[in-house]
């Protein structure tokens, strides 16, 4: 900012914190500095900026979703994980494609308040789930936002401490700005109905952010979405190289039966985060909200006689958004562009995030009919050491 130069500011902050350090190799390492708009960083993404760091990026697919074909951006260093979601979206593709459904659509921010006593914190409660409260934060809330929409407010207690969850729609937003934004000035005009309350942060745990949670399991964040397709039995036999009584028998004892036996919260999957964090990345998402965004519960049973697979997903959190955010790099929106659902749908406020959320589900099931199939054939370790162990190990230092 003072300099009147991003890449210029960059270069300079590049060259005196390499050399201040102790191995002094930043200024004239790989990681590279040029060619790269700096403007959509500065004050929005990144601080103390010295250049950029490039992923690879994959395309998995192409795969249907609600009757049209989308590519799936993938941005990883795990060999495999491209390839083998491909696989699964050509053997759901093959029986018609995936379907979809988004069940809520809520981003939460949970305050926690501190009472005088009890009583008062009791009659806060009371007075915020009452119609009169609720009506009152409500108005405050959306005086504050031309998209957000309060839609619930709920309470917990402990001792004199409240702990308030608000829920809101907010548009193509992911919504984290615009919902605290709004919380915070709910929370000013409560004050004044409760004089002696006191805010002790605006973020209390109860929203539950990055952090896994049975809250965010249950009454779900974000997006909640469930997706499902029917693969024919000779698909499963074919491209999958497995069996339909195989794939269920494996889904009830890894993704049920171990997971409660590790006692997992929303972990009834394989590896739903593999294929959402690599898209969260390529799409510019919040790749640390990959915690309760990647809860998932897959499930397969026989259909159609027993002869094809019925499967399908459940994904309570998925937290995405089209517009702010890492959204404004220009690769990530070039993806987001790719798929179609790039910036603010103006005609239905809310849309293309929630298509985002639709194909990061569909991806999801991909990624897991494909990984399943190759651990009941067996295959997972041939393809791993395949493509992970191509190259020269990391050299020693």
């Amino acid at each position: 900012k003072v300099l009147g130069s991003h890449s210029r500011a960059v270069k300079i902050r590049r060259a005196v914190l390499s050399r201040s350090s102790r191995t002094q190799t930043l200024e004239t390492s790989a990681l590279p500095q040029a060619e790269y708009d700096y403007s959509r960083v500065f004050g929005a993404c990144c601080e103390n900026v010295v250049g950029y760091l490039p992923l690879p990026l994959g395309i998995a697919g192409p795969l249907t979703i609600d009757g049209t074909s989308y590519l799936i951006p993938m941005a990883t260093c795990e060999g495999t994980l491209v390839a083998s979601t491909s696989r699964g979206c050509k053997a759901l593709n093959a029986g018609g494609g995936v379907t979809t459904v988004v069940t809520r659509d809520r981003m939460t921010r949970g305050p926690v308040l501190e009472f005088p006593n009890l009583e008062e914190a009791a009659r806060a409660m009371a007075w915020v789930e009452s119609p009169e409260g609720t009506e009152v934060l409500k108005s405050a809330f959306e005086s504050t936002t031309n998209f957000g929409k309060l839609v619930e407010l709920s309470c917990a207690l402990a001792g004199r401490t409240l702990y308030v969850r608000f829920a809101a729609a907010c548009g193509d937003a992911m919504g984290m700005n615009m919902i605290s934004k709004g919380t915070e000035r709910a929370l000013d005009v409560m004050r004044e109905v409760f004089p002696g309350m006191t805010v002790l942060a605006l973020s209390g745990n109860y929203c539950i952010d990055k952090k896994p949670a049975a809250m965010n399991w249950i009454n779900g964040r974000g997006k909640s979405v469930v997706a499902e397709a029917v693969v024919p039995g000779d698909v499963v036999r074919k491209v999958l190289k497995t069996t339909v009584e195989g794939l269920c028998e494996l889904n009830l004892k890894k993704n049920f039966v171990g997971s409660a036996m590790a006692g997992s919260i929303g972990g009834f999957n394989a590896h739903a985060a593999n294929i959402l964090t690599a898209m969260f990345i390529a799409t510019g998402q919040d790749p640390a909200q990959n915690v309760e965004s990647s809860m998932c519960m897959t499930m397969m049973q026989p259909t159609n006689g027993g002869e094809d697979l019925l499967i399908s997903v459940t994904m309570p959190s998925i937290e995405v958004g089209t517009v702010g955010g890492g959204t404004i790099l220009a690769p990530q929106r070039a993806m987001l562009e790719m798929m179609g659902v790039a910036g603010a749908n103006r005609a239905s406020p809310g849309d293309n995030a929630r298509m985002l959320a639709r194909i990061v589900a569909a991806a999801v099931m991909a990624g897991e009919l494909s990984l399943m199939s190759a651990l009941a054939a067996g295959h997972l370790i041939k393809a791993h050491m395949a493509h992970n162990r191509s190259v020269p190990p990391t050299p020693s230092v």
